[in-house]
């Protein structure tokens, strides 16, 4: 009966990862936790370095719940303090530091996201802060004497900045250490992160040993692609779905994503079981079906887990209104000349409208063709407007605002 019940977690456990180091380790760890029904203690850490939790970060919520309903004990470390040193897994250079501040005020946005697709119930969160805030000089140098720096240059990211001659700064260095005595701290059992994350998880192994503690199994997931296709999902590119975004920007951004990303989609952000994916599979290989419709299946099935289905039904009858009907959506802002100035900058006219977070994001808008008046594409950036009444702007593919008078 236990054998059984041992292979029936590991098929769930395993399922949709990359790696599941040492699998001997790992199942001997949950034949005792089957055994004595003592739940293991499986961690996470996430650097509340922007305000938002994308569809990137799901994957690992989701194998977290899964840990949930298996029995397990998950356990969130909400990194205020790595997070001021900043990851340096895949960075070519330093990352700008953020304040304590800063981290703390998108940490509230964290908690209540986390909870969309874990049971709060089962789940145990602690800021690192409530260990690092504590720690002495002395500790600090006992934790930094169990690893030496040409352990620390051998991951790709450090070594590729050292052979480069790219600059280094001493206070990276901690980031692996640091994320290490966190497993240290809460007594993980396991710890799951994405691929690039592999070197810290093993850090965790090594310190765990150094601190007198069996170490921790580790389990890698895939990364996944934002919606531009190229990169992996990421605020700072913008290429994001964000499980807090209304259900139209969901079901809008899916729309945007290449037919290729469909089927990873579905596998890496959904709960679909194995059946409905070789049914996705069949038809994104055969020419009986269309892709958009696909993914339009895609869309609802995503904007309904975080926006509900009543919502995501509506986002899709919008969208093929406005695209395939060629009509506009039923909310459109609307605004007056008098109150963006009458005469302004196009740039300062897309973040007053809020269609651009940022001088920046705005650019970029323009120069990627993003940006129409009347059906007429802006690609000045330094154009300035004089706004009159019945002009409609189209920013990017789903959004609009008109002025009124």
């Amino acid at each position: 009966m236990a054998d059984k019940e041992i292979q029936r977690q590991l098929e769930v456990i395993k399922r949709g990862v990359v790696e599941l180091l040492p699998e001997d380790e790992f199942l001997a760890k949950l034949a005792k936790s089957i055994q004595t029904g003592t739940p293991l203690r499986v961690k996470q850490g996430f650097d509340p370095t922007a305000p938002d939790i994308h569809l990137g970060h799901t994957i690992g919520l989701r194998k977290l719940r899964q840990f949930q309903d298996l029995g397990h004990q998950v356990v969130l470390i909400i990194g205020d303090y790595t997070g001021m040193v900043g990851d340096p897994s895949e960075r070519n250079a330093t990352r700008p530091q953020i304040s304590h501040d800063q981290l703390m005020k998108n940490a509230e946005t964290y908690q209540n996201q986390f909870f969309k697709i874990m049971d709060k119930s089962k789940t145990e969160v602690h800021f690192n802060g409530e260990w690092f805030d504590k720690m002495g000089l002395k500790d600090i140098m006992t934790l930094s004497s169990h690893f030496t720096i040409a352990r620390l240059l051998e991951r790709d990211d450090f070594e590729k900045r050292y052979k480069g001659g790219l600059p280094i700064s001493m206070h990276e260095f901690f980031y692996p250490l640091m994320q290490a005595y966190d497993s240290v701290m809460i007594k993980a059992d396991i710890e799951i992160g994405a691929t690039e994350q592999k070197f810290n998880l093993v850090a965790g192994r090594h310190i765990q040993e150094a601190y007198g503690q069996k170490p921790q199994c580790i389990l890698t997931l895939p990364i996944l692609v934002g919606v531009d296709g190229v990169n992996r999902m990421s605020k700072s590119l913008g290429n994001y779905i964000g499980v807090d975004e209304s259900a139209r920007d969901i079901f809008g951004k899916v729309m945007s994503i290449p037919d290729y990303l469909i089927y990873p989609y579905f596998n890496l952000a959904t709960d679909k079981d194995i059946d409905f994916l070789a049914e996705i599979k069949t038809k994104l290989d055969s020419s009986e079906y269309n892709p958009m419709d696909i993914k339009k299946e895609l869309g609802v099935t995503l904007a309904t887990m975080y926006q509900g289905e009543e919502n995501a039904l509506k986002a899709r009858e919008e969208f093929e209104r406005v695209f395939s009907d060629k009509g506009l959506p039923d909310d459109i802002p609307e605004f007056t000349a008098a109150e963006l100035g009458g005469t302004i900058w196009v740039v300062r006219l897309l973040t007053q409208t809020k269609m651009a977070k940022s001088g920046g994001e705005a650019r970029r808008l323009i120069k990627g063709g993003g940006l129409y008046l009347n059906d007429e594409r802006i690609t000045d950036e330094k154009l300035e407007i004089e706004l009159g009444q019945g002009m409609l702007f189209k920013v990017g593919k789903r959004r609009f605002f008109k002025i009124v008078e």
